[in-house]
């Protein structure tokens, strides 16, 4: 059953229970949070809602994959159900993040497995004080390997010790991710997905990972090594994350060093939807820029919806 993203909070709820034949991490449902009085306190990471302000993420980058934050709000134009919105709110952040890795340790990764624990390495080293950390493997199953820290030499510690073979897991790996998400203390969230390919050995399909992220307030950031993977872009694109794709091995530090800057760097966009209904149902989101004259193609990801209250 799913829950649904509730006007009146600020955190997404996830959906319920796990499988104990995948994991014993317990994933049982979590609690709404009461929203704050003032949305302008809130941390913005994610797209919210409460009694009238909806609040959503977007990343905005060049031609070279570099964050673009010197827009203004006219430069937006936002649209809630096809009906465009007056932007009420508008600011850039850069603040601490909660990051769940997850890292792909099946048997085709096992010629690539030490390029990408340098490449996560130096993500790492590229954080924000104050950023937290989890460490999920997935192979025949996925695993945690380490809960959330704000110790970025613990997870380099445990990334070293991760061998590969075995299928690939990878929709087992990101519903519990996914899941744990919901124990991460600050309000910008994001999972970083490093793969070489698809899924061949989950129980859940990905048309329920897609309903999971829908629901959540995680944005999905992917690296595919080499092979491109469908699955994860359309997974990204669907949370206002990003989906990269290095054809070779030396091209992964480069996009982890793009790919830190995506995770922290972000707009946030706010607008008083008139009438919003209490319906329960999804509410598809459009963001569309309108950049400066001159200025470059540039690349726009946005969260796609939320689900309003159903009372």
């Amino acid at each position: 059953m799913r829950n649904r993203l509730f006007v009146t909070c600020v955190a997404a709820l996830f959906v319920a229970g796990a499988a104990k034949a995948i994991s014993q991490e317990d994933i049982s449902p979590p609690r709404p949070i009461s929203a704050p009085s003032d949305p302008n306190r809130q941390r913005s990471g994610q797209i919210r809602t409460d009694v009238k302000l909806v609040l959503i993420p977007v990343v905005v980058t060049d031609p070279l994959e570099r964050p673009v934050l010197d827009l203004q709000k006219q430069d937006f134009r936002v649209f809630d159900d096809g009906v465009e919105q007056k932007i009420s709110q508008f600011f850039a952040e850069e603040a601490p993040v909660s990051i769940g890795m997850v890292f792909d340790a099946s048997n085709s990764m096992r010629k690539k497995i030490d390029e990408s624990r340098r490449a996560l390495t130096q993500f790492l080293r590229m954080s924000t004080p104050g950023d937290e950390f989890s460490l999920w493997k997935f192979s025949d199953r996925p695993e945690r390997i380490c809960s959330f820290t704000t110790n970025p030499a613990e997870i380099e510690d445990n990334l070293a010790a991760i061998q590969s073979g075995g299928w690939t897991s990878l929709f087992d790996a990101l519903y519990l991710a996914l899941s744990q998400m919901r124990r991460a203390t600050h309000g910008t969230k994001a999972l970083f997905v490093l793969s070489d390919g698809g899924d061949n050995n989950s129980r859940y399909t990905e048309g329920e990972i897609k309903n999971m992220v829908r629901e959540a307030n995680v944005r999905v950031f992917s690296i595919s090594i080499q092979d491109h993977s469908a699955v994860l872009e359309r997974l990204s694109d669907e949370s206002g994350g990003r989906a990269y794709r290095v054809h070779k091995l030396d091209e992964l530090p480069e996009m982890t060093a793009k790919l830190s800057g995506e995770i922290h760097s972000h707009y946030v966009l706010g607008y008083l939807p008139p009438g919003i209904q209490n319906d329960g149902k999804y509410h598809k989101v459009v963001v569309k820029l309108v950049p400066p004259a001159g200025s470059p193609r540039l690349h726009v990801a946005w969260r796609r919806g939320y689900y309003a209250d159903l009372r």
